[in-house]
């Protein structure tokens, strides 16, 4: 059988060569493969007739077997030496370059290495033979990669990370990457993310990278545009499913249990863990749930509490598809989302982890604005009773305090200290936060520490006026 895999390479590498057929069905002859001995028999064509039908001696056939069966271990010995070399050169990125993979991922050098490693002594390639024995060719979905998609940091999309990430798609036999840019310790979640690279699966037990930055590879990468509409959408996608991930853990957290279905989450106030739901949460509750029971029990991937490796901080994403659970689909942003307010920037970001998805331009009081740690503990609609009140159309208040994040009918004090202490936003931004962050939000408060660059998206995050939300019973008294 040794035989026949040398010989299966060495024909693929010289289709041409009607002797290496020849004896290559042989080889499956001898071994009782009569279907695969005939096509390659009818593959060598005149040199089957001829030597079938003459008295070559057998040492003649031996001879020119063992020369090819010669120059094709050393061709795989060759190859070998080059994928060890690979395996070296990996470990190496891995341990001197930050790959922004997430924690409890296991997409650090051993990953990498059992990766690479994994049919380092299969490399030899199938010849045809092998797929002649279907009468039809393999169908689309047999051929065409399951395509998955993630989002690295730029300067790591071409490091082991990107990799890593492949591995982590379980199934997946093909990974997008978008690029992620660094300010400081974070990585700015951009509307339209651009693509930076792809990795395939060939079926041959190697990876094949393709780069779609001209700067980096010094070639003219393929046609991106339908990937990058896709991308679009995942992006789109994977923040509905923030938000939700982020509710069922919320939610968990107070009442010590998982929600049962998505109206738990959305009910009247003072229940609206949510602001307002989507098609694709309703869609995608019953997995994402699933997959919540499974992981909070053991820290899921991209856990946005803990460390990450690569990123600078915290990791607060992974992959479409997470091995820790269970084959369950996880959300890319498996972290609570958090809000950070910058006190001297003026600035209020909505992050996972390491990952800003938002910043905005916020409204403060300066000193008057405390620093520390709160949560949000009421999420209500039109504070004042309508939408056009000194707390504009929604508010959500930070703790057992008398300090909010909410409108204002004042919008030119947006970016200076002219509130009483509350935190002031726009009416575009302060329905989008409403809608994005769920009640118990963790909300941190200090100075510092955000970029300036403001983070918006043409296209907001999906929020309608939510139903049954206001709160008729009770006359709000914030510090301004």
């Amino acid at each position: 059988m040794k035989n026949s895999q040398h010989l299966k390479a060495y024909v693929q590498m010289h289709p041409d060569n009607k002797m290496a057929w020849y004896l290559l069905g042989k080889e499956y002859y001898k071994n009782g493969q009569q279907g695969k001995a005939n096509y390659c028999f009818n593959q060598a064509g005149e040199v089957y007739e001829a030597f079938e039908r003459s008295k070559v001696p057998a040492e003649m056939l031996r001879e020119y077997e063992d020369g090819l069966l010669k120059v094709e271990h050393e061709r795989h010995q060759a190859r070998l030496r080059k994928r060890r070399l690979l395996v070296a050169m990996a470990v190496t990125l891995l341990v001197l370059l930050p790959s922004t993979a997430p924690e409890g991922t296991e997409t650090g050098t051993q990953a990498t290495l059992a990766s690479l490693l994994s049919g380092a002594d299969e490399t030899a390639a199938e010849a045809a033979a092998d797929a002649s024995e279907a009468d039809e060719p393999a169908s689309p979905e047999e051929t065409e990669p399951e395509l998955a998609f993630t989002a690295l940091a730029v300067d790591s999309a071409a490091s082991g990370g990107a990799f890593a990430q492949l591995l982590q798609g379980g199934a997946r036999s093909a990974i997008a990457i978008l690029g992620m840019e660094r300010s400081g310790k974070w990585l700015l979640w951009k509307d339209k993310l651009p693509l930076a690279a792809t990795v395939v699966k060939n079926g041959k037990g190697r990876a094949v990278y393709q780069s779609y930055d001209k700067t980096a590879c010094a070639c003219e990468p393929p046609e991106s545009g339908a990937l990058q509409q896709q991308a679009g959408q995942w992006q789109r996608q994977q923040e509905q499913l923030a938000v939700l991930w982020s509710a069922i853990r919320a939610y968990k957290n107070s009442k010590g249990n998982l929600p049962q279905s998505l109206a738990v989450l959305t009910g009247a106030f003072p229940g609206n863990w949510l602001g307002g739901t989507t098609p694709l949460m309703k869609e995608k509750f019953a997995s994402v749930r699933s997959a919540a029971a499974a992981g909070m029990a053991q820290q899921p991937a991209a856990e946005a509490g803990g460390k990450d490796s690569s990123a600078g901080g915290e990791a607060g994403a992974g992959t479409a598809q997470a091995a820790g659970s269970g084959g369950r689909e996880l959300p890319y942003f498996t972290g609570p989302l958090t809000i950070i307010v910058d006190k001297q920037n003026h600035r209020l970001a909505v992050t996972s982890g390491s990952v800003i998805l938002r910043n905005y331009e916020v409204g403060l009081g300066g000193s008057r604005t405390p620093e520390g740690s709160f949560t949000i503990t009421d999420k209500v609609v039109n504070p004042n009773g309508r939408d056009n009140g000194e707390f504009g159309s929604r508010g959500m208040q930070l703790s057992d305090s008398n300090y909010a994040i909410h409108g204002t009918d004042e919008p030119e004090s947006i970016g200076k200290d002219e509130s009483l202490g509350c935190i002031r936003m726009s009416r575009k931004d302060v329905e989008e936060l409403f809608a994005m962050v769920p009640m118990g939000t963790k909300v941190q408060i200090s100075k510092g520490g955000l970029p300036d660059e403001l983070l918006v998206p043409a296209d907001r995050y999906p929020s309608e006026t939510p139903a049954n939300q206001t709160n008729p019973n009770k006359v709000y008294h914030w510090l301004n």
